[in-house]
């Protein structure tokens, strides 16, 4: 198995496999390497005459045999041929590339993109893959608390600065798809004003829509410094502005900070901000609300308050709630929350 940055290290010193099978839940490596392999290992003018792209679903009963007919001719123009087959996961007939791995067209770059799921590697298929010279590429959607070490990690790549709310809000606005990460993040980096060299909360608003100053953050904070006000002033926006502000995403979110509060309660050393942030998966910034938020709330508190945000979440969804508005919920478990 191979990471897609051997993968692309090779690629781009001239190394590459007869064979490519990129494959997991997570497409945003899949594309990533399959983008490459399609813009950089042929010429423009060689892509012409050289390079085919190939769509799974296309194939009369998923049968790849007219792919493998096509990988094992010779190119037109140059040194190769690049084949590329996307949506691989519609295939159902794959024993004609068990046959072909046998004996490889050497000019030939034949690569699959299986999105969506793994492939099972138990399979005598995938096992000789890498045996017989192909390479089989494989990733999982990243839990959702990795998220916010996947975006320093890709913001520091970059050699720029960031606030460090801004990747715990990236995450939790846009979730665990990292396609939708990365091209928010090139739009941030795309976006600055020039001369800027970091990436604060206002960048984030103008080019992303996420308020810097009604969100999730800004609610839990107005919540631990016990600001009625302001937390029903956040929580009215959210109500006027559901299609940017889904009460049951961010009820989700709020649910998240409350649930960790309870496991802080009972950690063993509060002190320690690694440790914390490495028992609850948050960054080390939020470690301070989070021992903020435990003198306001008490462990019992945070357990009744985990109850309302449940109760909550089953009344947006219609269940003991006939007529009350996400404004009316939102002031209700504001209220609860803070007396």
């Amino acid at each position: 198995m191979q990471t897609y940055e051997q993968i692309l290290k090779n690629l781009k010193s001239g190394q590459w496999a007869p064979v490519y099978f990129l494959s997991g839940e997570e497409t945003y490596y899949t594309d990533l390497v399959s983008d490459y392999i399609e813009n950089n290992v042929l010429d423009e003018m060689a892509r012409e005459f050289d390079q085919m792209v190939v769509y799974g679903k296309d194939l009369a009963g998923g049968d790849i045999s007219p792919v493998i007919g096509a990988a094992r001719s010779f190119p037109m123009m140059g040194e190769r041929k690049v084949i590329v087959v996307k949506e691989a996961q519609t295939i159902t007939k794959w024993e004609p590339l068990a046959m072909y791995l046998d004996n490889p067209q050497p000019t030939t770059l034949l690569c699959f993109c299986y999105k969506y799921k793994k492939v099972d590697q138990r399979l005598a298929l995938f096992k000789n893959l890498e045996k017989k010279g192909g390479v089989l590429m494989q990733y999982d959607k990243l839990r959702d608390y990795q998220m916010v070490k996947w975006i320093n990690d890709y913001i520091a790549n970059q050699n720029i600065a960031v606030d460090p709310r801004v990747p715990q809000l990236l995450a939790d606005y846009i979730g665990n798809d990292l396609s939708l990460i990365a091209t928010s993040l090139s739009k941030l980096l795309d976006g600055r004003p020039e001369g800027q060299t970091k990436i604060d909360l206002a960048l984030v608003e103008r080019n992303i829509g996420i308020s810097k100053d009604f969100n999730n953050f800004e609610l839990q904070s107005a919540l631990i410094k016990g600001d009625v006000v302001k937390a029903n002033r956040i929580t009215q926006y959210f109500a006027a502005n559901p299609k940017s502000h889904d009460m049951i995403k961010e009820l989700a979110i709020l649910f998240s900070f409350f649930a960790n509060l309870m496991l802080f309660h009972y950690l063993p050393d509060k002190q320690n901000d690694q440790a914390v942030a490495s028992a609850l998966h948050i960054n080390p910034y939020a470690v301070r609300d989070y021992r903020e938020a435990a003198k306001r709330f008490s462990a019992g508190k945070t357990f009744r308050i985990i109850g309302y945000c449940r109760e909550t979440d089953a009344r947006i969804k219609g269940m003991n709630n006939v007529s009350a508005k996400d404004a009316d919920l939102w002031k209700e478990l504001i209220y609860k929350i803070l007396h």
